[in-house]
């Protein structure tokens, strides 16, 4: 979906960045601007600023600044597109969709209308079960025998559900509402029919501890309840609704936002307890999953928040069922500047216990000490396998296939290999010609059955040969193309629109700069961002097809034509690799931009000198790290 930059800026006219950061921090007069916590970092004094002449906020402690949009993308964990639309919501304007039909745009307006009216009801229940709480010594005393404060449970906005079948018909006027159904807070039996003539219905949460489950921006959109006494099932969630998807949103991401930033990674807990529980414990960056396995969308959206995550999980069997699946989650994303990590906590201990039993300080080394995902997908990979013999070592190099096969290209990926080709006693590259033999998977050597051995044995041999000869990879062009003076915006958009892949070997600084690049590097990459978050990655045959009618269709498909499409996985590591450069190139541009900033500020802003010190020192490391001081 690309966005034109009218309306962008006609958007971020008309809305307040006071408003947009008042929803999330609480800011105070100081001059002309208004004072308060940064919430990108942990302080004590305020030093976060925000101008509203200038639109503009910024953090004095660690530089974060940006306008109302750049907020709810860094704070909120927002994609562009999202944040443009949640702007536009509450300002009434109507998102460009030239894509779109006017019945689609209809559409697409009525749903947006219908998720706001559910979580409006949302909200209404839960500050209704929050009042019962308070009147329910028997759900205090609950809560209290678990070491729950009242602060942790009105921060969490914890409620009880009292007893009784419709609880609800006083606190909504309408108890036959069908979004009493839809909102998943009523259950309706029409084959059962009362004295009245209509279904039955009654409460589906009854005589239940109450979590309210937001999503990012702070909206209600489900529950999870939790028995008191003895009961089946203990743990009761809300059912999939048009706003709430199990496998999509995380427990105590809204909360903990803040926190995984100051801490540097988001712990992934199996409950709501856990969450809470840490949370008052010292550990405020914890998640949970809701009562499913942690899915891909999951991990995805973690990585929007932080670079490195901790799966924690019981040591039993369950535990290690559950860590299988979160690898298997975790390895399409696990690119070389991010890290997820496994810790496994002894049979008799969940977090809340442990670090009751042993300390903050015990629990920290042991999330320090947490497996890495190398080692995990090794043990994996051996499992139930004798590498004392033959037939174990080859079982395990089966097993291995599929787990270094989603691993994206990269430093780490090329490393398993070495050692997983040892764990199994065989050579790098015969493992992989064993697995070629198998048949082609994305991201490893091409070859297959239909290639007999010898033409296997020369192809690979003409690739290395070409390879020692190369002393830099040449510049690959689509043929019949010239190549004309092309900016290092416009080859990201090759090298992404060639190899959708590379998306996420990028972190969530690098999406937010390349979306704030101006047209039509910007919409473009907001576009691709939108494909790959509603289709996955897609060959470029298919994305063309998508461009078709887009307003930058020509230059997006003249930039994806300079680059010969891979058919060979060094070829996709070779424009990974690229890729990183070009972004290292980019993020020097954008860093002497902020340099010229400060420098402009400084004359009414002294401080500004400071800043300007910290943005150079940073624009100086990755001229190091390119070795090129002359970009």
């Amino acid at each position: 979906m690309a966005i034109p930059q009218t309306f962008i800026q006609e958007l971020l006219n008309r809305v307040d960045v006071v408003d947009v950061v008042g929803r999330y921090v609480q800011l105070k007069k100081g001059g002309a601007n208004l004072m308060g916590l940064c919430p990108f970092h942990g302080e004590k004094s305020p030093s976060f600023s925000v101008s509203p002449t200038k639109q503009f906020y910024h953090c004095f402690g660690c530089g974060a600044n940006g306008n109302a949009i750049g907020f709810l993308m860094e704070h909120a964990g927002m994609s562009f597109i999202e944040a443009v639309k949640d702007l536009a919501q509450q300002t009434g304007l109507q998102v460009p969709e030239e894509e779109s039909s006017p019945q689609d745009r209809e559409r697409a307006a009525q749903q947006r209308q219908k998720q706001a009216t559910l979580t409006d009801v949302l909200e209404k229940a839960a500050q209704a079960y929050a009042k019962q709480l308070k009147v329910s010594p028997r759900a205090v005393d609950y809560l209290k025998g678990r070491g729950l404060s009242g602060q942790i449970a009105k921060t969490f906005g914890l409620g009880y559900a009292p007893e009784g079948w419709r609880s609800l018909a006083s606190v909504f006027p309408d108890y036959q509402d069908p979004l009493l159904v839809e909102s998943g807070m009523v259950i309706e039996h029409e084959d059962e029919k009362g004295a009245d003539g209509q279904s039955k219905r009654y409460d589906r949460f009854r005589d239940r501890i109450m979590f309210p489950i937001r999503n990012v921006k702070g909206e209600c959109i489900g529950f999870g309840g939790r028995v008191l006494d003895k009961g089946e099932p203990k743990y009761l969630n809300s059912p999939e609704t048009p706003v709430f998807s199990k496998g999509r949103e995380l427990y105590g991401l809204f909360e903990g936002r803040t926190a995984i930033r100051v801490a540097g990674y988001a712990l992934v807990t199996e409950g709501y307890m856990d969450v809470v529980a840490l949370a008052q414990l010292g550990f405020a960056n914890a998640v949970a999953t809701l009562g499913t396995a942690c899915t891909p969308d999951h991990v995805q959206k973690l990585f929007r928040f932080t670079d490195a995550v901790v799966f924690s999980f019981d040591g039993d069997g369950a535990g290690r069922r559950a860590a299988r699946k979160a690898l298997d989650a975790a390895l399409p994303l696990a690119t070389d500047t991010r890290s997820v990590k496994f810790l496994f906590l002894p049979a008799e201990h969940d977090p809340d216990s442990f670090v009751r039993a042993n300390g903050e300080a015990a629990f920290a080394q042991c999330v320090k000490e947490a497996v890495p995902l190398s080692r995990f997908l090794i043990e994996a990979a051996s499992a139930d396998c004798d590498l004392s013999s033959a037939e174990g070592r080859a079982r395990m190099a089966s097993q291995a296939r599929p787990l270094w096969g989603a691993l994206p290209d990269g430093a780490l990926k090329r490393q398993l290999i070495g050692e997983l080709a040892d764990a199994i006693a065989l050579d790098s590259q015969d493992l992989i010609q064993l697995w070629q033999q198998g048949g082609g998977q994305r991201g490893q050597p091409r070859g297959g059955p239909a290639d007999p051995p010898s033409r296997a044995r020369k192809r690979d041999s003409d690739a290395g040969a070409t390879r020692r000869a190369a002393s830099t990879p040449p510049a690959r062009r689509a043929p019949g193309h010239r190549r004309g003076v092309a900016s290092r915006a416009d080859r990201a958009v090759g090298l992404l629109l060639a190899n959708p892949l590379a998306w996420d070997s990028l972190s969530a600084d690098d999406h937010a700069l390349l979306a704030h690049l101006e047209a039509p590097h910007g919409p473009v990459f907001s576009w691709l961002e939108g494909q790959l978050h509603e289709h996955g990655p897609q060959p470029w045959a298919a994305l063309r097809e998508a461009l078709r009618g887009h307003e930058h269709e020509l230059f997006a498909c003249a930039q994806a034509e300079q680059v010969v499409m891979p058919t060979e996985p060094d070829a996709e590591i070779q424009e990974v690799q690229e890729l990183q450069e070009v972004m290292t190139r980019l993020r020097i541009e954008h860093l002497k931009a902020m340099e010229s900033e400060a420098i402009a500020l400084s004359a009414q802003d002294p401080r500004q000198l400071d800043r300007y010190r910290e943005i150079q020192a940073l624009r100086k490391a990755l001229e190091h790290k390119i070795g090129d001081p002359a970009v």
